[in-house]
C-alpha cells in the first residue's frame, strides 16, 4: 500500500500499471475524495425520490460503449423535472467553490445529470469513470485506456439513505459505494454508506475504480455527473 492522504492508502498494483489520466488531490487532505453532508434538504431529497418512483419512462442504464449488459450493470436511467433540475443546479453552485478548492482545478463544462435509480438486486461492477482497463490474454490487468478524457471529475447526489433495515423508499441496504483500489491503513478496502443529501466528489481516474454492490433492499437514488476542468 501507498499512503495518498492523511487517512487512505492505494493499493501497490496501481503503481505498477500505465495510467495515463493518473491524478491524485493534495496528500495532505485527510481523504483523497470530499463527502459534502447536506447538499439537499430532506425534502427536496423526497420530493425526487417520490417523482422518480412514479416515472414510467425510465430505461435500463447502457455501458459506455452503449451496449446493455446486465451482467455488469443493472440500473435504471430517469429524468429530473425542470424544477427538480433547477434545485440541483442551484445546491451544485453553492458547493462548486468548495470542490475546486479541494481538488485544485477549475470546473468547465458538464454532462447532464444521470439519475440512477437502484432496485433490489440492481448493482454496478467495478469500473473506472474516464478508462477502460486493459488485459492480457489470461484476464490480468495491464493498464488503463482513456476512453472519455473530459470527466476529471465525478460527483453523486444522494437522495435515499442507506440503512441495515429499511423500511421505506427513502432508504436502502446494500447498495454501497466501494473504492476498489482504496483502502484504510488495515488494508479494508473503503466503502462509503451516504446518507440522502449528502453529495460524494472524488476524480474520475483508475485510482478512483469503484462499484455499486447489489442492492438488498428498498430504493437506491443517486444523481450523478460527469466534469471537465481546467
Amino acid at each position: 500500500m501507498h499512503q495518498i492522504s492523511n487517512y487512505v492508502y492505494a493499493r501497490d498494483e496501481l503503481l505498477g500499471w500505465d495510467i495515463p489520466t493518473a491524478r491524485l488531490p493534495n496528500p495532505y487532505h485527510d481523504f483523497p475524495y470530499m463527502v459534502l453532508e447536506g447538499v439537499l434538504t430532506p425534502a427536496e431529497c423526497r420530493a425526487i425520490t417520490a417523482h422518480t418512483l412514479s416515472d414510467n419512462k425510465a430505461v435500463q442504464a447502457e455501458l459506455r460503449g452503449r451496449s446493455l449488459d446486465t451482467a455488469i450493470r443493472r440500473t435504471d436511467i430517469h429524468t429530473l423535472t425542470s424544477e427538480h433540475r433547477a434545485v440541483y443546479d442551484r445546491r451544485f453552485d453553492a458547493v462548486r467553490g468548495k470542490i475546486e478548492e479541494f481538488f485544485a482545478l477549475s470546473l468547465s463544462k458538464a454532462t447532464d445529470v444521470q439519475v440512477l435509480g437502484y432496485e433490489s438486486g440492481s448493482f454496478y461492477l467495478k469500473h473506472s469513470d474516464d478508462s477502460s482497463e486493459l488485459r492480457d490474454r489470461e484476464g490480468n490487468i495491464v493498464g488503463f485506456k482513456p476512453v472519455a478524457p473530459e470527466r476529471k471529475l465525478t460527483t453523486v447526489l444522494f437522495t435515499t439513505s442507506y440503512t441495515p433495515h429499511p423500511t421505506d423508499q427513502d432508504h436502502f441496504s446494500g447498495g454501497e459505494l466501494l473504492f476498489n483500489y482504496l483502502c484504510d491503513e488495515s488494508g479494508i478496502t473503503i466503502t462509503l454508506r451516504p446518507e440522502a443529501g449528502d453529495m460524494v466528489v472524488f476524480l474520475s481516474n483508475p485510482y478512483f475504480s469503484h462499484e455499486v454492490l447489489s442492492v438488498q433492499d428498498g430504493y437506491r437514488l443517486s444523481l450523478v455527473q460527469w466534469h471537465d476542468s481546467l
